[in-house]
């Protein structure tokens, strides 16, 4: 996640005082809005709970008022704090930490806790509508669909709860998979849009496990709803004869044999992302890029018009880092920055092992750079678990995504899986429950067709190294 404090404003207290507040975001969208003293309670606690030495440096308090320049100096020095606190992986999972942010959240958004009901997007389009408070955190939320649902406990962590954007076509734009310190319910109203939603989805990678999922008829109809949605938005590539044995296979309800044949398929449990822009393998390419596999896939659009595409695998990954910068929008006139508007520009970069003594950064351009950070690190996650032996069942859900960084950052975040081992005082993921209506396969085209992809592979990427 992207913490950063853009900005500050000046807000009327209850006695008609005034005060300084920091504006906390997420991912470029304002999450809180909170005072010095606030956040001087939240460092002592923390300071309490795991010692000074373990605390980051808070900035200090001052005796008078401050001036516009130190006003400006104390909120990069607790936008730093916040970031610094967030990156560490003890103190960024904490309770006192989240729940900080939970209450800070729903104070900003001043919503009551009261009984509301919220909808849970299902992958066949199907609304799970559950009675939850306004103050229930992720965990919480998915649990209430749990009991809705009726999947076994020991399903849920197979599960997670993502936002999404749908456009007007129809199509999802992932923007985060839900944290713990946030209100799902809080989440989704301040975004004060039609087009947000809360969708139910798988959060792993190896196909390995659907047979786990597939054991029960709840955790059966979820997976079929999801793969029949990703053939049906071409994020699964089928041509036209696996195209009519997907067909043969729904009309006689065989929903086993239908996943079976889709984890055949090019793309099977991939997200696709919208189209960016990468600077690999020169600047300025148009791209679409798809996490799963333990990869992210490109498909590239030359200047010169040419589509190739190829993968990088994540185990060839040294390291890859989130930079944020404000980039001014164009106004129209011939001075950008005249409107005193800017908009956030979030860039994805990682460092890949080209060839055997070659690493090379490549970079992605994308409002959901994050997004695709938390794939990242969530593929890595799993591969610790893998190779030490352990289970999916006991997988963190609040995974480390990435790190979180201003534009003049060099940090990175090292994420070889080969080099680390997993925390064995990680949480359990928690578990998650209805019975699915049928799902028809519908509105897959020709255009779909694994036959019309231009499969060249990038020259220089290297094979996977496990």
């Amino acid at each position: 996640m992207h913490f950063s404090i853009p900005d500050t404003e000046v807000r009327s207290g209850e006695n008609g005082s005034t005060y300084v507040a920091y504006n906390i975001h997420v991912n470029g969208v304002l999450h809180c809005r909170v005072r010095y003293s606030q956040l001087l309670g939240l460092h002592e606690q923390i300071k309490k709970e795991y010692g000074s030495n373990v605390v980051p440096a808070f900035p200090p308090k001052k005796i008078f008022t401050l001036t516009p320049a130190e006003v400006e100096q104390r909120r990069e020095q607790l936008e730093k704090y916040m970031q610094a606190i967030r990156q560490d992986p003890l103190l960024g999972a904490s309770e006192s930490f989240n729940s900080f942010l939970r209450k800070a959240q729903q104070e900003t958004q001043q919503i009551p806790t009261e009984e509301v009901a919220i909808e849970i997007c299902l992958c066949n389009g199907q609304k799970v509508t559950v009675n939850i408070l306004t103050s229930y955190k992720t965990e919480d939320v998915l649990d209430a669909v749990a009991t809705k649902l009726d999947l076994p406990d020991d399903l849920v962590g197979y599960f997670s709860l993502f936002l999404v954007r749908e456009g007007v076509d129809g199509s999802l734009s992932f923007v985060r998979k839900l944290q713990e310190f946030e209100l799902p319910y809080v989440s989704i109203t301040s975004s004060r849009s039609s087009e947000f939603h809360i969708v139910l989805r798988k959060s792993y990678w190896d196909m390995a496990y659907d047979s786990d999922v597939m054991e029960n008829r709840v955790g059966l109809n979820l997976l079929y709803a999801q793969t029949v949605s990703d053939i049906e938005r071409g994020w699964i590539l089928v041509n036209k004869d696996q195209h009519r044995q997907l067909k043969s296979l729904q009309e006689k309800g065989s929903k086993k044999e239908f996943i079976h044949l889709g984890q055949t398929l090019k793309y099977y449990g991939y997200i696709k992302f919208d189209p960016c822009v990468t600077d690999f393998p020169e600047k300025g390419c148009q791209v679409i890029v798809s996490a799963g596999n333990n990869e992210l896939n490109f498909h590239v659009k030359l200047p010169n018009e040419q589509m190739k595409e190829g993968s990088f695998k994540v185990t060839r990954m040294r390291c890859w880092r989130i930079t944020s910068s404000q980039v001014p929008i164009a106004n129209g006139t011939t001075n950008p920055c005249s409107s005193g508007q800017f908009e956030i520009k979030l860039e994805l970069s990682f460092e890949y092992l080209m060839s055997k003594d070659r690493l090379q950064w490549v970079t992605i351009t994308s409002d959901q750079a994050i997004m695709m950070s938390i794939c990242l690190q969530s593929m890595v996650d799993e591969l610790m678990v893998k190779k030490s032996g352990g289970s999916i069942k006991k997988m963190l859900r609040k995974r480390h995504n990435g790190s979180i960084h201003r534009s003049d950052s060099q940090q990175a975040v090292k994420s070889s899986p080969l080099l680390d081992s997993p925390d064995a005082n990680r949480e359990q993921i928690v578990k998650l429950s209805t019975k699915l209506t049928s799902v028809s396969l519908r509105g897959i085209s020709a255009s779909n067709s694994a036959n019309n992809i231009s499969n060249y592979a990038f020259e220089g990427i290297g094979d996977d190294d496990l």
